[in-house]
């Protein structure tokens, strides 16, 4: 009934078989740790969160109430007798205007709460006084003071034409300084127009409330959040009205799903620092903001956490017992195994192979170690053997160097002394002759240069002008990108001899070779073309390229140079004749790009 699983396990190795029972203990625990640590924060979070949408809705009521407080509180004033009696026609007396200002001043000192302490909410009207009926009244408002102040052509605060458009509904607002002239203040302001409700329609002035962060946010600050917990009200761009954290003014960044423009109502938005819960009032304009820090909430369950850690820390350590009880029942063959491998030396004699009565990895470990080490013996004696065939190789190599160098020395010794004679011609030969056998050295390289080879080609050429009287032209085209490519060495050299004794030998100054090569994406070609005039076996030649066993003797030089090419860079490179659309014959070398490296 088992078998199905119990024989993948069977073909496991020891070590394998004790890594998978460790961790089928251990899983388990793990599993469940990692599955009850992400249940309870996401159920912790959303409780959490589920509760503070709750708070926020009764803390979005409270600021409101506040600002309904401050909107009613307007309104007695606008609709104060002395209030609505404020005119620029210029026909009561002076003595009824200073009377009329310094009443009202007394009416919005009297709403002006805090004064006392620094810490409350002004009240101000601003009028537009262009002929300065109000001269002997302040025109530049100061931070800490409610009053009346009065303007003229030029002093206009930047707000008040603002307020004015509203017609009449107050709203909030933050400035940076109440007036131009006036000192910086950053505040929230609650701006509400006055206009005249007894004679014609009109604007008296502008009533502006300052220091509204600072109820706002007393507002703000009677709610407890977890340490690090921050409470904003915004804009609908996100700017700060009033906050328990930063400064009135700034803009703060909302994550995705909580940023302006959202749905009105409440949205909450949870990250992995932090529960965001949002009351959007798209009405008034206004964001009340929770930024509760997940990390603190999480404190709460980290007695939850310690439990399972405990759980887990007991089962990791009974799952390392029955490890430790497997391992050990194999240290002691494993120990003898160490003490052979550290006392055996390479060439001493290798004890019989200790038996252990069973077919396990460890059984076979060490069988294959002791046959190993008999190996190795036997290798040592083969190696030494070879070694000294090999000295005696080298030393029969060098041997048959010494010909070929004592040649190319003694070619050089008579080039010299041809020339010291005047003998031009002779010298010139055997300069060519010196040149054809220094690469054919080329100090033990099978590959060389194209450019190496492209020299040995001309010094074969030349030779051969010089020895039977050809007149014939060579042209070389050769693209410089090509000569650092490698190519066997004396390639070029029996494709030039057949060109040369089966195209252009007899053709006098008629006769062309034009040897050319050309660089494509990854091959290089290498094209030697004559105008012989003769007819060709082109299915012959193929036939000696390319039977494995060709029949004919004739055709041994291209057959060597074609193998030597695909031993070296495979079957796909290599060369090939074909006839020229001109009269003659066209021999292309295919090669890889490759060059000499270090």
């Amino acid at each position: 009934m088992w078998s199905w699983l119990i024989k993948p396990i069977v073909k496991l190795n020891v070590k394998q078989q004790l890594i998978l029972l460790f961790l089928i203990m251990i899983s388990p625990i793990l599993i469940l740790n990692s599955y009850g640590n992400m249940k309870a924060e996401q159920i912790l979070k959303r409780h959490v969160t589920n509760a503070y949408v709750e708070l926020n809705k009764q803390n979005f009521t409270i600021i409101n109430r506040d600002i309904d407080t401050v909107n009613k509180i307007t309104t007695t004033i606008i609709q104060n007798q002395l209030m609505q009696q404020i005119n620029m026609s210029g026909n009561d007396s002076v003595l009824d205007r200073v009377k009329r200002y310094e009443t009202i001043e007394k009416l919005l000192g009297s709403y002006s709460q805090g004064a006392e302490r620094g810490d409350g909410i002004y009240y101000s009207l601003y009028v537009y006084d262009p002929d300065d009926y109000y001269f002997f009244a302040p025109n530049f408002p100061q931070v800490k003071k409610a009053g009346v102040y009065f303007f003229s052509k030029g002093e206009e605060p930047y707000w008040f034409e603002e307020a004015v458009q509203q017609k009449g509904r107050g709203y909030l607002r933050f400035m940076e300084k109440l007036s131009p002239q006036a000192e910086n203040l950053k505040t929230l302001t609650y701006v509400r127009a006055v206009n005249t409700i007894y004679e014609g329609a009109g604007t008296i002035g502008v009533l502006v409330v300052t220091k509204m962060d600072s109820k706002l946010g007393e507002s703000l600050k009677s709610i407890s959040l977890p340490d690090g917990g921050e409470i904003y009200l915004t804009d609908l761009e996100n700017q700060v009205l009033a906050s328990t954290a930063i400064d009135t003014g700034e803009v703060i960044e909302l994550p995705e799903g909580a940023e302006a423009g959202d749905p009105e109502g409440m949205v909450d938005v949870i990250t992995s620092d932090f529960i965001y819960v949002v009351n959007n009032n798209h009405s008034m304009g206004q964001k009340l903001v929770y930024k509760v820090p997940v990390k603190s909430l999480l404190q709460q369950q980290n007695e939850m956490k310690r439990v399972i850690q405990y759980i887990t820390v007991a089962y990791a350590v009974f799952g390392l017992m029955i490890i430790t009880y497997f391992w050990r029942s194999l240290m002691t063959p494993l120990q003898k195994l160490a003490f052979f491998v550290r006392k055996y030396e390479p060439g001493n004699r290798v004890p019989e192979t200790p038996s252990r009565g069973s077919n396990d990895e460890v059984s076979v470990l060490i069988s294959a170690t002791y046959d190993m080490a008999r190996r190795l013996n036997g290798l040592i004696i083969y190696k030494y053997q070879m070694e000294l065939k090999q000295k005696e190789s080298q030393l029969q190599l060098l041997y048959q160097q010494i010909n070929p160098h004592l040649l190319y020395n003694t070619l050089e010794s008579i080039y010299w002394k041809s020339s010291l004679e005047g003998n031009v011609e002779s010298a010139e030969m055997i300069k060519e002759l010196s040149k054809l056998m220094k690469i054919s050295l080329s100090r033990g390289r099978e590959l060389i240069t194209l450019e190496e080879e492209l020299e040995h080609a001309s010094a074969y050429i030349k030779l051969q002008q010089l020895r039977h009287d050809y007149t014939f032209r060579v042209v070389w085209n050769i693209e410089p990108e090509t000569k650092s490519n490698l190519i066997p060495k004396i390639s070029l050299q029996p494709l030039i001899e057949n060109a040369i004794i089966h195209g252009v030998k007899n053709m006098g100054e008629d006769g062309e070779i034009l040897i050319s090569t050309y660089a494509e994406e990854e091959t290089i070609l290498i094209q030697i073309d004559d105008n012989g005039y003769k007819q060709v076996d082109y299915e012959a030649i193929d036939g000696i390229l390319n039977d494995e066993r060709p029949h004919s003797a004739s055709g041994y030089g291209i057959r060597n140079v074609q193998q030597r090419i695909h031993l070296h860079f495979g079957p796909e490179y290599g060369i090939c004749y074909t006839p020229r659309t001109e009269d003659g014959t066209r021999v292309t070398v295919k090669l890889p790009k490759s060059h000499i490296t270090d």
